[in-house]
């Protein structure tokens, strides 16, 4: 069974495909003109897909058609050509030009995920016994697309990561002139109005010690955002140790998160030839 059906993968791996520089099937500089033939950009792709769905390690993955090395050299290779950041972007791009991105109405929130192998960005969690942990800030539009996030070890609260949460929004261009950041309770201070009103940003944020249900504001898109994310068990449960790395895994599995919700929002006004034959 597939991890990802043909109707999301195709198109991801289309666009991530034509950022991918040529490369020769073969070393050219190899003393007798051969070599052992270059393994394809899409066996490796297809690994990542498996690697970032299930979980599993390098090693559990690699078969005689690509190596654990093979997929950890292709995949800093990429890092270091900013492809996964730009398949991201392009995505984000896509959605706002079809179905418009709802930059009016933003939620940030943290999560905090294990880290079992600790790293750059991992820290003794509040909520496990003080085991190694990351917390991921993270900022979603009124529906809960993917506008990026920061990360921090597990031992950080969420106010402080709010101002650099916020300053990824000079990334997304023209912005309106209202907007709405939901917040939890986790939020409710003084500092975190008095940082709102200096961006010129409403903040709606739920007050410590009233209880109220989380559809009370607009805060539960980023609660679902987390909840699809968690469904990468690379994320949920994450063994990479450089910060780049784990950068990189999120833009990838944001990207499907945007391409999925683009293709089922779509599906109703929009006629192409690869088009599912039934609503997702």
């Amino acid at each position: 069974m597939p991890v990802l059906p043909s109707w999301l993968s195709e198109p991801l791996w289309e666009q991530f495909a034509a950022l991918l520089p040529k490369r020769p099937v073969f070393d050219p500089g190899h003393p007798l003109g051969c070599h052992r033939r270059r393994v394809g950009d899409r066996v490796v792709f297809d690994k990542l897909l498996q690697l970032l769905r299930f979980g599993c390690s390098y090693q559990a993955i690699a078969d005689a058609t690509c190596s654990a090395t093979t997929i950890r050299a292709r995949r800093d290779e990429w890092i270091r050509l900013g492809v996964f950041a730009r398949l991201k972007q392009l995505a984000l791009e896509a959605y706002d030009r079809m179905v418009g991105l709802v930059l009016g109405e933003i939620a940030v929130d943290g999560c905090i995920t294990k880290a079992p192998g600790g790293g750059e960005v991992a820290g003794r969690s509040p909520v496990d016994r003080g085991k190694q942990g990351l917390k991921r800030s993270g900022l979603v539009d009124g529906y809960g697309i993917p506008l990026g996030r920061i990360l921090a070890g597990a031992n950080h609260h969420d106010s402080p990561l709010l101002a650099p949460t916020l300053d990824l929004l000079t990334a997304l261009g023209p912005l309106p002139e209202e907007i709405t950041v939901h917040l939890d309770a986790g939020y409710d201070s003084a500092g975190t109005r008095t940082l709102l009103g200096e961006r010129r940003l409403h903040g709606q944020i739920a007050r410590k010690g009233e209880k109220a249900p989380i559809q009370a504001g607009g805060r539960w898109h980023v609660e679902r955002t987390h909840a699809w994310q968690n469904a990468f068990h690379r994320l949920a449960r994450c063994h990479e140790r450089r910060a780049k790395v784990i950068d990189a895994l999120f833009d990838l599995a944001d990207a499907i998160i945007t391409v999925r919700s683009l293709i089922r929002r779509v599906w109703t006004t929009h006629r192409w030839h690869t088009r599912p034959h039934h609503r997702l």
